[in-house]
């Protein structure tokens, strides 16, 4: 949103056209939307006909104390104690309808946030593309400010609506008429109270309007700076090793000091912004208590009413003007729902652009085909050109066959677009042009260089992302055996933070595990044996030959000794306009099957380089 937008006021019409656009179908095409909008309607009018009976009740127990009618007094108590009982339960209702339309609104539109994010790798390609806001605050906070806010304001404005018309018709009529001489001419003002009060919240609503107005951009910065500063707080916490190891403590105190600086700033100018329009508010408030008094007194000291009216006539106004302040009373809070708003419809646009970014015809983008049933299974590259967001070409060239079964490792100096050719082949870059050929998500499994492991049970993550009672105890124990976790077999079905209680190494050897449970026909790796010592990394490639010798395993990786258990090398070789995939000549491989124990080999050659 352009900073001209927000400081237009509190809300305007296109901002309201956009979230109903985008929120407005709970109510729409939700069935049970539609019960609870009519439960609240129907619960507010009877709290409205309660409000209309109070007020009659109003002017006829003051009557009864001007008279000094102890049995219509007596009465009086008698019917407020019916009108007071039934409004309770009303409210009560009202709230609990109120605040289940809020949860099941949040829960509808907190779905739909979910699946414009994480769908088809939007979530990783709205980071990748620069345009990360944030969006677990927009999808967990803003969402339920705008909801919550949004039926606040609904049923508020619905209350005051239906306050007015119902009262101003009773201020109407027990105000009478103001005559008096002006000029030498009588004026006589039909229901001068409701003109009075029409004229007393006008004049409410435009000083607060004008002084209020820099709320919005004062309300937006705020919150775009405390989330700039939760994040580098998160970010801190995750990076506590490394802060720790190299002594950086106080560099990054300097950095948080100086972000909450800004907070302090945004926080600051929204203060006193708050300060002009509580001095207006505060003022307001204190001459409404008086004001209808003030205005009706005439009539009263004239005998035209008794003070029973005159109650009554206080009790209309202040509906009455209660109902024409709804702006003034609700200023500051429309001020933020608009920020949460525009925050929620700028990640909305935000997301609209990245799929456009990849699904628009006119926009070049990498063609990913999976094949089908019937078709061979196999990768290959086409003329593909990868490039990243800003357009600038990292592979200017890659054309290769892969063919199920193979084992090929790809390599080349860092730099070069390994790791985004491995997001290529996920379907996760789209950046760049030409085809890439691939099997079937359901048989292949990608194994990034730090494997993702989700909050929950350790079998939950062995499984992933399948459902946890895929795996059976003796398969799970087994395949942390295989992988020298044997350690953890006892620990099953305990939830950690799986990725905090093990090191990179030992989550790599758990992706192994996982990687022999799931028995994928194709395996990509990027880096997945990094962490790994020699020797471990051995024991995990033996695994894959020994577990899965028919899968297909395409590699990416430099360290020492990877070539032995791949056929062949494609090398991405650097170039002045990018880097160009190259097939190197076959290399002496691995068979496990003409190889009865291929580790004796690596051994030997061990020895050899050792020896003097």
């Amino acid at each position: 949103m352009s900073e001209t937008n927000t400081a237009a006021g509190p809300i305007q019409t296109g901002a309201i056209a956009a979230f109903l656009r985008l929120a407005g179908g709970f109510f729409l095409h939700e069935r049970r939307g539609r019960w609870l909008a009519f439960a609240t309607v129907v619960l507010t009018l009877l709290q409205i006909l309660i409000q209309i009976q109070f007020n009659f009740w109003n002017r006829d127990f003051f009557n009864a104390l001007e008279n000094r009618d102890r049995a219509a007094f007596f009465w009086q108590m008698t019917v407020f104690i019916g009108i007071a009982g039934a409004s309770m339960v009303v409210a009560v209702y009202q709230l609990y309808f109120r605040q289940l339309t809020q949860l099941r609104w949040r829960e509808w539109l907190t779905d739909r946030m979910l699946d414009l994010w994480m769908t088809d790798a939007r979530h990783y390609q709205l980071e990748r593309a620069g345009e990360n806001d944030n969006p677990d605050q927009r999808i967990a906070e803003d969402v339920r400010i705008v909801v919550d806010m949004a039926v606040d304001f609904i049923t508020g404005l619905f209350n005051s609506i239906v306050m007015l018309i119902a009262f101003v018709g009773i201020l109407w009529t027990i105000s009478g008429a103001l005559t008096f001489a002006l000029g030498g001419r009588e004026i006589t003002i039909p229901g001068y109270m409701v003109w009075a009060a029409l004229i007393y919240a006008l004049i409410g609503s435009v000083l607060t309007y004008v002084v209020g107005k820099p709320m919005v951009q004062l309300n937006t910065e705020r919150m775009s700076q405390e989330a700039g500063f939760r994040f580098n707080l998160v970010r801190a916490r995750e990076s506590s090793e490394g802060i720790a190891l190299i002594g950086g403590e106080a560099d990054e105190r300097r950095g948080l000091k100086a972000q909450f600086d800004r907070v302090f700033d945004a926080v600051h100018g929204l203060m006193r912004s708050q300060r002009r329009l509580m001095w207006l508010t505060s003022a307001y408030g204190m001459l409404t208590m008086v004001f209808p008094t003030v205005v009706a007194a005439p009539q009263y000291f004239s005998g035209a009413i008794t003070l029973g009216g005159l109650m009554q006539i206080g009790s209309a106004f202040g509906s009455v003007q209660g109902s024409l302040n709804w702006f003034v009373d609700n200023f500051p809070r429309l001020a933020d729902w608009r920020s949460a708003v525009e925050r929620l419809l700028t990640f909305r646009e935000r997301m609209r652009v990245i799929e456009e970014m990849v699904v628009a015809p006119d926009q070049p983008t990498i063609e990913r085909v999976e094949t089908v049933d019937g078709e061979e299974e196999m990768v290959s590259f086409r003329d593909v050109q990868v490039a990243f967001a800003n357009g600038s070409v990292v592979i200017a060239e890659a054309s290769a066959d892969i063919r199920a079964g193979e084992r090929v490792l790809v390599k080349g100096e860092s730099g070069t677009g390994k790791s985004t050719l491995f997001r290529a082949l996920a379907g996760i870059w789209p950046w760049g042009s030409g085809t890439i050929r691939v099997p079937p998500r359901s048989v292949t499994m990608f194994m990034p260089q730090r494997p993702y492991l989700p909050l929950g049970t350790l079998r939950g993550t062995m499984s992933y992302p399948q459902a946890p009672d895929t795996v059976s105890d003796a398969a799970a124990h087994a395949a942390l055996d295989r992988v020298g976790l044997g350690q953890l077999k006892e620990r099953l079905e305990e939830e950690d933070r799986w990725d905090q209680v093990l090191s990179l190494g030992e989550q790599q050897r758990l992706g192994f595990a996982r990687l022999i449970l799931q028995k994928p026909r194709w395996i990509f790796m990027d880096e997945a044996t990094a962490a790994l010592d020699e020797e471990n990394q051995d024991n995990m490639m033996r695994l894959v030959l020994e577990d899965l010798p028919e899968s297909a395993l395409i590699s990416i990786g430099h360290r020492p000794g990877l070539d032995a258990f791949h056929e062949r090398t494609l090398h991405l070789q650097r170039g002045p306009e990018g880097a160009k995939l190259m097939l190197r000549p076959p290399q002496r491989v691995l068979r496990p099957k003409q190889d009865r124990n291929p580790f004796k080999r690596i051994a030997l050659r061990r020895r050899a380089r050792a020896s003097p």
